[in-house]
């Protein structure tokens, strides 16, 4: 059951090694010419993960956590420069329409001033009306259309500005998801150090009040209290993961070595079988946790492996 925990952290490890050398590919994007990577390479990435699958012990580094931690401020870091860059161009982009928009509004003005003084000086000639009356006229017509041109682009800006609220809370919530899986990050990798089951229960109850519905927490909690001899309380933590994720075949797995310390045999079969459906790779697992010895010599669970 431990051999599990530390197959977890090399699988977060081949991942940060898996962006970095996905790194010089991205680069490559601007029209700059990278060599190749020996990383990309499908026979080396055979070789890679055969290597960790194959590892006594966890690969944990002070120096893969520090590089894994950066790489998470320099996304954090990305994402602030990506607010102001955004900012910037809203504003613009409002001086922008509010230049046009007055710029029109004065033409449009100074268009009617020519079309009424055109206008008074037919009516003159030809006796329609006073001059007083085309000035109250044209003055009427006049702020009738500044003001539709004023409403219009009101509604513009107040457009723009929903805009950019949507956006600021769209980088406020990544930020925070960023903040968030750092933070896992960190007791995840913390877990893994520890060598206490009560501990790491501690870190694993943390991890889910910050994510109540993450099996693999419920899970692993369940493989430390099996630990400490608590079996009822781990079949109630695998049935709370089954209940989030009906396939978890983690959480069958521990159903089955708290049965097996129960005694109840045959629903430790059932479990490991429907362990075995849904993830073979238990299979050599199976055979080597000390948890279902008292398995090993019944026909049912000798048929189960060889098939």
């Amino acid at each position: 059951m431990r051999s599990l925990a530390s197959g977890v952290l090399a699988l977060l490890l081949m991942t940060a090694i898996g962006v970095w050398a996905d790194e010089p590919a991205n680069s490559a994007s601007d029209g700059a010419q990278v060599a190749p990577s020996s990383v990309t390479d499908p026979e080396v990435e055979r070789q890679l993960r055969d290597t960790v699958e194959n590892l006594d012990e966890a690969l944990y580094s002070p120096f893969i956590e520090r590089y894994m931690l950066d790489e998470l401020k320099a996304l954090r870091t990305e994402m602030a420069a990506q607010r102001i860059e955004l900012t910037e161009k809203l504003v613009d982009r409002h001086v922008e329409s509010i230049d046009r928009g007055v710029s029109y509004a004065t033409n449009t003005i100074t268009y009617f001033f020519y079309l009424i003084a055109g206008v008074s000086s037919i009516l003159v000639l030809v006796g329609w009306t006073s001059v007083r009356d085309i000035k109250e006229r044209m003055n009427k017509i006049a702020d009738e259309e500044v003001g539709k041109l004023v409403t219009t682009y009101e509604k513009r800006l107040r457009v723009i500005e929903h805009q950019l609220t949507q956006k600021t809370q769209h980088i406020d919530a990544n930020r925070e998801e960023i903040e968030r899986t750092q933070e896992l990050h960190s007791l995840w990798l913390k877990a893994a150090q520890e060598t206490l089951s009560a501990n790491k229960i501690a870190i694993y109850d943390q991890i889910l009040e910050m994510r109540p519905d993450d099996c693999e927490a419920l899970t692993y909690k369940a493989d430390e209290v099996l630990e400490l001899g608590e079996v009822q309380w781990a079949i109630n933590l695998c049935q709370h993961a089954l209940t989030i994720d009906p396939d978890n075949a983690h959480a069958f797995y521990q159903l089955a070595c708290a049965k097996t310390m129960l005694g109840n045999y045959d629903q430790a079969i059932h479990y490991l079988r429907e362990t075995l459906e849904r993830a073979d790779s238990y299979r050599q697992t199976v055979m080597e946790d000390p948890a279902l010895e008292p398995l090993y010599q019944l026909d049912d669970f000798k048929a189960l492996i060889s098939s």
